[in-house]
């Protein structure tokens, strides 16, 4: 294909092909019209609009506090910026887990206003019936289980999921509860690997892992945490591509000594006259 001609726009069937034929499948998340048109162009799959826009930008303790506001935002400003990418936008704590009346109505109000192509809800087989009221409504759903931010004030912290007796099963019966009510996709976060694998094969939708191993069908990180940008983020799973975060700083102490100094603005960035 010429490099001129645009690449079509990834669709739920596409990532259930890329899983028949053992494609993996990359997601990355992106929160601003800018970052999201480079992950766009460096060839992703689907760009995630999370939650994590909470604690990442906004210097929110959880993703507790988001609200539906501050995702339509943001998922507007993301989709602005891809041609590619499937963008798929969080719903954010509340939003959906009253009744499946208001996941769809909430839902529908983050896509009428951003034009995204589908929604990530958090849960297992207990919002199953939300996730089937939503795609009743055509609205296409990723699913999410395992560590789920929205719910780390019951589940007590963070913590590997898929250990001790009957975890496995219950998280095979929650992946396989989100396939029957219509989900194209799961989020599978921080499941022992071997869990994780058993979940993917049991399901015939994708899984993506974070912080679960190899065996899912596709990845996903937070984008400021792959480039070194969210330096006081650390974990076992997260590998930094880049260390942005120094590079930032010296940048703009560099900026800055030159200000001080009045090496900037010199003549070659200066108008004339």
């Amino acid at each position: 294909m010429p490099p001129s001609t645009p690449r079509p726009r990834v669709t739920t069937t596409d990532l259930a092909a890329m899983k028949r034929d053992q494609h993996k499948i990359v997601m990355i998340t992106a929160y601003d019209a800018l970052f999201a048109s480079l992950v766009d162009q460096a060839g992703v799959d689907v760009i995630l609009v999370g939650d994590s826009v909470g604690p990442v930008l906004a210097g929110m303790p959880s993703t507790v506090p988001v609200t539906l506001n501050q995702m339509i935002y943001h998922g507007r400003a993301v989709q602005r910026g891809t041609r590619h990418a499937l963008v798929v936008i969080d719903l954010p704590f509340l939003s959906y887990q009253i009744s499946p009346r208001d996941a769809v109505r909430n839902a529908g109000r983050i896509l009428k206003r951003t034009a995204a192509g589908a929604v990530k809800l958090e849960g297992g087989r207990d919002f199953a019936p939300a996730v089937r009221s939503l795609v009743i409504a055509g609205i296409p759903v990723m699913g999410h289980i395992g560590l789920t931010p929205q719910s780390l004030n019951v589940l007590g912290g963070i913590r590997v999921h898929g250990r001790g007796a009957g975890a496995p099963e219950r998280l095979i019966d929650d992946a396989r509860a989100l396939e029957d009510a219509g989900a194209f996709a799961i989020v599978l976060e921080f499941i022992t690997a071997d869990v994780a694998r058993r979940v993917s094969e049991s399901v015939t939708i994708p899984t993506i892992g974070i912080g679960s191993g190899p065996h899912c069908d596709g990845q996903v990180l937070v984008l400021h945490d792959m480039l070194g940008l969210n330096e006081n983020f650390h974990a076992k799973f997260v590998k930094r591509y880049a260390e942005l975060g120094a590079a930032v700083r010296g940048a703009v102490a560099s900026f800055a000594d030159e200000v001080r100094t009045v090496a900037y603005p010199d003549e070659a960035h200066t108008h004339a006259g």
